[in-house]
């Protein structure tokens, strides 16, 4: 079979949605089958991270997309920054839990497909959802970047598709470590509070860094370390000035990053949503990743709870869909 010819400007359609409708209907049939048989549908935990080529691609990938996200990692045996992105994808694969699946195409054995996703560098990464695909980013990202990537993609399968990921079965799950006990860290965020009340934000970001490091999933260090990193990045900015950039180039993604920033320093939180939603609505390729990604990041400094934020990912997620 020949893969299908691909644009990808924006969100892509695969010139599948109407095969990928059909096969979701065809798993949701199969599940409810499964679960009058007893056997509840649930996958190996193999089946989370899979080889794909150009001949499996329709069936691996775009009927696969029907039933809950799949990821494509595009890499090559001789691409040392694929050698530290790839099994951080399988990690985060299994950590998920079927929330994701996560597809591998070695683009050396897959030219076809490298150059129908028109990929100029590798790692790449891009998802499929519904038969629908959007590049994700390029290169290996930071661990933080990539789990707010794929907490909006879940989300945005989830709300827009209804794609509820696989069960796993739990007989075939692999046994994990438990994970060792969290240091002592008031000390440090102690620290780095007072940092921040001195304006020294320097200080106050290696201070959660280094919380982070020790303790991924620290939730007042991930908070302050994004609240640190706002105030750093507005530190001597000349707000008239960034205010007339941004009202001059309406396009211009740096500027208006920097607007939005500003934005929410000011308490003016959806102002500064609006405006990066927007931005992305009007921008392409890099710089839409790149107001994305700062939209996530502000996400962090108000809080995921926020019913702001909940508005702002849903706004999000029709721009990119």
């Amino acid at each position: 079979m020949q893969p299908r010819n691909m644009s990808m400007s924006g969100v892509v359609d695969l010139a599948a949605v109407k095969a990928a409708g059909e096969a979701k209907a065809k798993a949701e049939a199969a599940r409810a089958e499964a679960v009058r048989n007893g056997g509840g549908g649930a996958v190996s935990a193999s089946a989370l991270v899979i080889d794909v080529d150009e001949a499996g691609f329709e069936r691996d990938v775009l009927q696969r997309s029907a039933e809950v996200p799949v990821v494509i990692d595009f890499w090559a045996e001789w691409c040392e920054p694929c050698k530290q992105l790839g099994p951080l994808l399988e990690s985060l694969a299994a950590e998920y839990n079927g929330r994701f699946v996560l597809a591998k195409v070695d683009v050396d054995a897959n030219q076809m497909l490298m150059q129908q996703f028109g990929i100029q560098g590798i790692p790449a990464v891009f998802a499929v959802v519904a038969g629908q695909a959007l590049p994700l980013f390029q290169g290996a990202a930071p661990e933080a970047q990539i789990r707010q990537t794929l907490d909006q993609l879940i989300q945005v399968g989830e709300e827009r598709f209804g794609l509820t990921g696989l069960r796993i079965d739990s007989d075939d799950a692999p046994e994990r470590p438990a994970a060792p006990p969290a240091g002592p860290y008031d000390a440090l965020l102690e620290g780095a509070v007072r940092a921040l009340d001195a304006g020294d934000f320097d200080g106050a970001v290696e201070a959660y860094q280094h919380v982070l490091d020790q303790d991924p999933g620290n939730t007042e260090a991930k908070l302050g370390l994004a609240q640190a990193e706002l105030l750093r990045r507005v530190q001597g900015a000349d707000p008239q000035a960034v205010r007339a950039a941004a009202a001059q180039n309406p396009a211009d993604a740096q500027a208006q990053i920097a607007a939005a920033d500003l934005d929410l320093v000011g308490g003016h939180v959806e102002d500064a949503f609006g405006r990066l939603v927007e931005t992305v609505r009007r921008t392409a390729g890099d710089e839409r990743n790149a107001v994305r990604v700062r939209l996530l990041e502000l996400f962090e400094v108000v809080g995921g709870d926020d019913p702001r934020v909940t508005a702002a990912r849903q706004a999000l997620a029709r721009v990119l869909f």
